[in-house]
This record gives structure tokens, C-alpha cells and sequence, in this order.
């Protein structure tokens, strides 16, 4: 009997401590704040996002340790992924992504960037485009814009963010499909280039909706097109490119990644911490206004997306004559 009593005492002893060891890890926060690197410029869709993000963290109480926002734009992104590849402390060190984080690397294998090592954290959604052109410029329909973009030529400056980026896959495509040339002249961010539309120093963009929308609704913006599969509840006057006749649309990815050789422990925690802020009013709200689409990913199913996009985006690349 003392034999048995030992041996479940022990068992006990055993279980207890596993407990408290897998207790520990659950338990896992940050000691420091928390570097929030931002892989664009101040005014775009990522920097909105990313900074409404850390406004909810904060109002709602979500974390103990501060999210501190840093805007690194150079490269097209490449800043931004060298900065977090190196991060000194992984687990004090999150990022704001969007397709960059597939078109920099492949464009520029030098800076010896493999996106798979970075810990999926959460695709907070997919994030669209359309075609913006000013009020003066007269154009109200996509056919009108293309007679005009035709007879201008190289003479039609259409604003995106960064070489070889989603902007300029887009931009790409409608030269390559429709027979224009448009000259693409790349940005840090998207919110400069709305600006510039705006105040008419290029002819036009294909910005996302959050950044051009104060100028929608201030008039002087004016949307075309969507290069979305549906038309996009916001403007449901606004067609999409394959109601005119191409089998083309095209979404860019709004995710939190963690620095490569994070630990699983910190990485759970923040895969729960922005699971929280998608469920918030706030998020919620920010998604629907803005037309982002999409539903929470993270872990594994967020990995096997990130290799299927870069998959994709290598054959866009090759396709337009950007890599070999």
C-alpha cells in the first residue's frame, strides 16, 4: 500500500510540475516595449492600419508592454525585412506586412531574406485597389480613361507605392493588357501618392481605399474601376476591371509578423493578442469602412498562404520581365 501511495504521490508530483511548467509558458509576456516596425511610409494603408491597431491595443488594455510604431519604408520594404531579420530580441520585435514582403526578396535575393522563417502571426484581412484619377481630369468611366491614357502615352504618370510592388504589378498589367504606356513613378507610401493625385501632380493611382478616401469624400478623387473579383460595398457604383473584360483582380495581404527566431511562446501570445484586436469593435469597424476583406489567419494556414502568394507573385514578376 505505502508502495502505491508513493507512486501516485510521485505521479502527482509529476503532473503538477508539468502544469506548472506549461502554465509558465501560456504565461509568457513582454518585459520591454514592443518594436512595431511599419514595412511602408507614414499615410499609406499599412501605417493607418498599423497605428489604428496600436490604438486598440492600448485603449482596451490588451498588452502590458506598449506597441511603438517605426515607419521603414527604404527599398521597397527591404529596410523593413532587414531590420526585423536582424532584430536583436525576436520576441520584442513585430511587423506590419503587405506584398512586399513576397516582390522585395524575389527582386532583390542579395539581402538573403527567406520569408518562411518569419513566425505568422495573423493576416488581419486583404486589402483592395482601384483606380483613382482627379475630378478635373473629366474622366468618368474606365473606357474613357483608356482612350485618353492611349493618346497621352508616356505622358500618363500613374503613382504607386514602391518598384515593382503591388501598385506597379497592377500598373504592369494595364500596359500590358490594354496597350498603354503609362509611366509608373514608385513612392514610400501610399498616402503620398493619393496626395498627389489629389493636388494633380500625376495623372492618376491605383491606391487602396483607406488611402484616398478622404480625398473621395472631399470630391476630389474620383474611383473607376476595382481590381476585386465583386463590386466593393462601399462603391457599388464603381465596376470591377473583369466586368470590363479581364480575368484580373488582385488583393494585398494586411498581416502582423513576428521576427525570425521567435520563440512559439511569444508568438502565441501575439497571435492572441491580434486575435483580440480583430475582434474588437474598432477593427471591425476600420475593415468594413475601408473595404478590407478577408478572414483571421495565423500559424500553419498563414505560412502555407505566404508560400502559395510568393509563389504567385514570382510568376507576376517573370511574367513582366522584373526577375529571371
Amino acid at each position: 500500500m505505502r508502495k502505491i501511495l508513493t507512486l501516485l504521490a510521485l505521479g502527482l508530483s509529476m503532473l503538477t510540475t508539468s502544469f506548472a511548467i506549461t502554465t509558465n509558458a501560456a504565461a509568457w509576456e513582454p518585459n520591454k516595449p514592443i518594436d512595431f516596425i511599419i514595412m511602408a511610409g507614414k499615410g499609406g494603408g499599412a501605417d493607418k492600419m498599423a497605428r489604428l491597431m496600436q490604438g486598440i491595443v492600448e485603449s482596451e488594455g490588451l498588452a502590458n508592454r506598449p506597441l511603438v510604431p517605426t515607419n521603414k519604408s527604404g527599398g521597397s520594404g527591404a529596410e523593413a525585412l532587414l531590420a526585423a531579420n536582424s532584430a536583436t530580441d525576436p520576441d520584442h520585435t513585430i511587423m506590419v506586412t503587405l506584398n512586399s514582403f513576397y516582390t522585395t526578396p524575389l527582386r532583390q535575393p542579395g539581402l538573403g531574406i527567406d520569408i518562411l522563417t518569419f513566425a505568422p502571426v495573423a493576416r488581419m484581412a486583404e486589402d483592395t485597389f482601384l483606380l483613382w484619377v482627379h475630378k478635373d481630369s473629366g474622366i468618368t468611366s474606365f473606357e474613357q480613361w483608356l482612350k485618353v491614357v492611349k493618346k497621352e502615352g508616356k505622358n500618363w504618370v500613374m503613382g504607386g507605392t514602391g518598384s515593382n510592388s503591388e501598385d506597379n504589378i497592377i500598373t504592369d498589367f494595364l500596359n500590358e493588357n490594354f496597350d498603354l504606356k503609362i509611366k509608373y513613378i514608385p513612392y514610400k507610401g501610399g498616402g503620398a501618392v493619393a496626395k498627389d493625385v489629389a493636388g494633380k501632380q500625376i495623372n492618376s493611382s491605383v491606391n487602396n481605399p483607406s488611402e484616398a478616401l478622404g480625398f473621395y469624400k472631399s470630391g476630389d478623387m474620383v474611383p473607376l474601376v476595382a481590381f476585386t473579383d465583386e463590386r466593393l460595398p462601399m462603391f457599388p457604383e464603381v465596376p470591377t476591371l473583369k466586368e470590363k473584360g479581364a480575368n484580373f483582380s488582385y488583393f494585398m495581404q494586411r498581416s502582423v509578423v513576428g521576427a525570425p527566431g521567435m520563440s512559439a511562446d511569444a508568438q502565441a501570445y501575439y497571435t492572441n493578442l491580434f486575435e483580440k484586436v480583430y475582434a474588437s469593435a474598432g477593427w471591425q469597424e476600420y475593415k468594413s469602412k475601408k473595404s478590407l476583406m478577408g478572414d483571421l489567419m495565423s500559424g500553419n494556414e498563414l505560412s502555407a498562404y505566404w508560400e502559395k502568394q510568393r509563389g504567385n507573385h514570382e510568376s507576376i514578376l517573370r511574367a513582366s520581365g522584373a526577375i529571371k
